[in-house]
């Protein structure tokens, strides 16, 4: 008795929504009517009701470009990195296999070209399917089902998930909301370009969204060359990705295929042969890993960080950090960056060589920069960005500030106290004070008592060196020392700096002007590596780099040298453009004249001694045979920060070796180094070979040629003197 209860209700059932239907059409006589009128009155509403109903819901969809990736680019085309929320590829309609429009189509909404956006007979096969054989039918054809999509990606874009509604979860009132839309984005857009917008919107599984990135990723081709039976596999699996997923459900991924296959024969689409040729081919997937973020980078993890903190920092991109991140992850952004493949390739080999795998976390690090344009060229450290068994793990970024100075976060380590590479910006201030290269200072002073008439024309207080800390209003150094003994002296100060005596830096600093040098200091742009504020000269320990400074800082710093003196702020980025094409702001070169040509010319004369017969003596001395290169090295008071910074006219280059994440406590002394013993480091010793090895290979790639002199009347009183 209860069956032919349950019979006879279903059986009411259908009849009382096939005579609403058409009871519907007739009293309306428009298509929207038809398709709303028979669901509305099996709940229970009359039709005059329904009608009122429909007309209120809104009729407007915009249409905004779905999520897109961004892309990041070196200088020479070369991909860094993918950035997105969702992976997805747009690609145009006749850059998609015929298979896969004609699968889609044969298997989501068969009458998708004959319907105008709602398909009574779809809908009434469904309901007529679903009462008499059970089961759970849809009818959606393919433009509600994109406009379904499009709603949806647009609280994804505006970070709201919780109001993304599924197919399960609709609602009357959703149902009906869709069926208007659909039929006024029909009449606003043509066939194809829904076709288009459905196939780049629509979520494929394994977090592949649109057919070029389910392409991509489930066998590494493209929408355009997607074969027959790869085409039926991915329409087959948008019904339920989870369920069809040819990942995690190989079997049911293959009968959901089979029946693609089979409505595609059935509606003519492909011939028998392509048919029983498509189902017997096996399901041969070929997973391309999706890599997103930096430290998934194809190269240079942490000068994507780098770039994606650029981009999140800067109002330029958005008002909001979270409108600002939502454009790279979501905006399908071309980032060109200044980065040289060729140079990154070999700056990351020499730092993985140096120190690549070391038990006591040594960090190594090399930046190249381009004088003249401050353009960044290579960024590379002997770490990985997430843990690997065997590797020295970091997020942190070794080459750049931890702060610039807005106060916004760089992820940079802090920098290392860069030691006598600070040395040439007091020999700079020297020479523009109108003092020769060789004049002679007192080297052999290892004392300068509180009280001593340091001069400072600014009228700044000189802090303390060491012990006289405690007294603000003098500065005092009450025991300098050199590396080495012998050179407690009276010396050339040309001689002082290209064999880096701490004495006789100090010995020229008692006759300048502290606001000179603090001026030169600024005018390169050294500032602290923690936040980005100036090097304070009026503290006597800075004379021998006691603050520290990042890499990428003072790299460009020597880059005003090399230039006859004109600074040029460090960029990264060329080129942003985003889905559209269209360009956004970017980093152009931003130079200046800082430091007067002569003392640049100065400077660079004598450090090229550096390397010849200076503190660089023992580093590789072919650099030298192959360009003319001007090279300082530096060395913390403990030995755990060691450098040298070394360049041609077409490229700079700052080599760091040392203790990176201990606050630079720990001592670089008593040390073994891939299996070599050092009682002390030294600059020439590990970051020199490091320098040297990488110049020499790529110095060339940046033609140069001699440094212009200094004038005749710098070099003063030593006739003989020859840069």
């Amino acid at each position: 008795m209860a069956k032919k209860r349950k019979r006879r209700h279903g059986f009411n059932a259908a009849l009382g929504w096939i005579l609403g239907f058409l009871a519907a059409s007739i009293m309306c006589g428009v298509l929207v009517a038809s398709l709303v009128v028979p669901a509305v009155a099996a709940a229970g509403m009359g039709v005059s009701s329904s009608i009122d109903f429909f007309e209120k819901l809104p009729s407007e969809l915009t249409v905004q470009p779905p999520s897109q990736a961004t892309k990041v680019l070196t200088a020479d085309g070369q991909p860094i990195a993918t950035f997105y929320a969702e992976n997805r590829v747009q690609v145009p309609l006749d850059q998609m296999s015929p298979f896969i429009k004609d699968g889609i189509i044969a298997i989501e909404d068969s009458r998708f070209y004959e319907h105008a956006g709602v398909d009574p007979q779809g809908i009434l096969r469904a309901l007529v399917s679903n009462l008499t054989k059970g089961g759970e039918q849809g009818a959606s054809t393919i433009t509600q089902q994109y406009v379904t999509n499009v709603l949806n990606e647009a609280q994804l874009a505006q970070d709201r998930p919780d109001a993304v509604v599924l197919n399960g979860q609709k609602n009357l009132g959703d149902k009906l909301r869709e069926m208007k839309l659909a039929i006024t984005l029909e009449k606003k857009y043509s066939k194809d370009q829904i076709l288009e917008g459905y196939l780049n919107i629509v979520f494929f599984s394994n977090n592949a969204y649109g057919i070029e990135a389910a392409a991509r990723h489930l066998f590494s081709t493209t929408a355009k060359d997607l074969t027959l039976p790869q085409a039926a596999l991915l329409a087959g699996v948008v019904n339920s990705p989870t369920l069809y997923n040819p990942v995690t459900n190989p079997d049911k991924s293959i009968v959901r295929r089979n029946q693609v296959l089979g409505e595609m024969l059935r509606l003519g689409k492909i011939t028998q042969a392509q048919h029983d040729e498509a189902v017997a081919t096996p399901v041969q997937l070929k997973i391309s890993p999706q890599q997103q973020g930096c430290a998934n980078a194809t190269m240079a993890p942490y000068f994507c960080d780098y770039i994606s903190h650029l981009i999140l920092n800067n109002p330029a991109y958005g008002p909001t950090e979270a409108e600002r991140e939502r454009l790279l992850y979501r905006g399908g952004l071309t980032i060109v960056t200044t980065l040289d493949s060729r140079l990154q390739a070999a700056a990351q080999a020499q730092v993985d060589g140096t120190a690549g795998a070391n038990p006591d976390h040594w960090a190594a690090s090399l930046l190249s920069i381009q004088p003249g344009s401050g353009k960044i060229l290579a960024m590379a450290q002997n770490t990985v960005f997430l843990p690997q068994p065997g590797k020295f793990d970091t997020n942190l970024n070794f080459n750049v500030d931890a702060r610039d100075a807005q106060g916004n976060d760089l992820n940079g380590a802090g920098g290392f106290q860069p030691g006598s590479t600070m040395k040439p910006f007091t020999f700079a201030e020297w020479l523009n004070e109108g003092k020769t290269l060789t004049a002679e200072v007192d080297a052999s002073r290892r004392v300068y008592p509180l009280g001593f008439p340091w001069r400072d024309s600014c009228g700044k207080v000189l802090g303390a060196y060491s012990t006289a800390q405690a007294n603000p209003a003098l500065g005092a150094a009450d025991d300098l020392q050199n590396a080495e003994d012998g050179f407690y002296r009276p010396m050339p100060v040309n001689y002082g700096l290209y064999n880096s005596i701490n004495t006789a830096t100090f010995a020229s600093a008692s006759q300048l002007d502290f606001c000179g040098i603090q001026k030169m200091v600024d005018a390169v742009g050294l500032h602290s590596g923690l936040d980005s504020s100036p090097v304070n000269m009026h503290l006597l320990g800075n004379l021998l780099g006691s603050t520290g400074v990042a890499p990428l800082t003072l790299a460009n710093a020597f880059a005003t040298f090399a230039t006859d003196g004109r600074f040029c702020a460090p960029i990264a980025l060329v080129e942003i453009k985003d889905a559209s094409g269209a360009k956004l702001p970017a980093q152009a070169p931003d130079c200046h004249d800082a430091v007067k040509p002569d003392v640049a010319r100065g400077v660079n004369s004598v450090l090229q001694d550096v390397l010849k017969k200076g503190s660089g003596v023992w580093i590789n001395p072919k650099v030298q045979d192959k360009v003319p290169t001007s090279a300082k090295t530096g060395t913390s008071n403990n030995n755990g920060s060691t450098w040298v910074v070394g360049y041609t006219t077409g490229l700079v280059t700052a080599s760091f070796f040392g203790d990176a994440l201990e606050g630079q406590k720990r001592a670089g002394q008593n040390v073994t180094i891939n299996g070599t013993f050092y009682p002390r480091l030294d600059g020439y010793m590990i970051a020199g070979p490091q320098w040297a090895n990488y110049m020499l290979k790529v110095a060339p790639l940046y033609p140069a040629g001699p440094f212009a002199p200094p004038p005749a009347s710098m070099i003063g009183p030593n006739p003989n003197y020859k840069p």
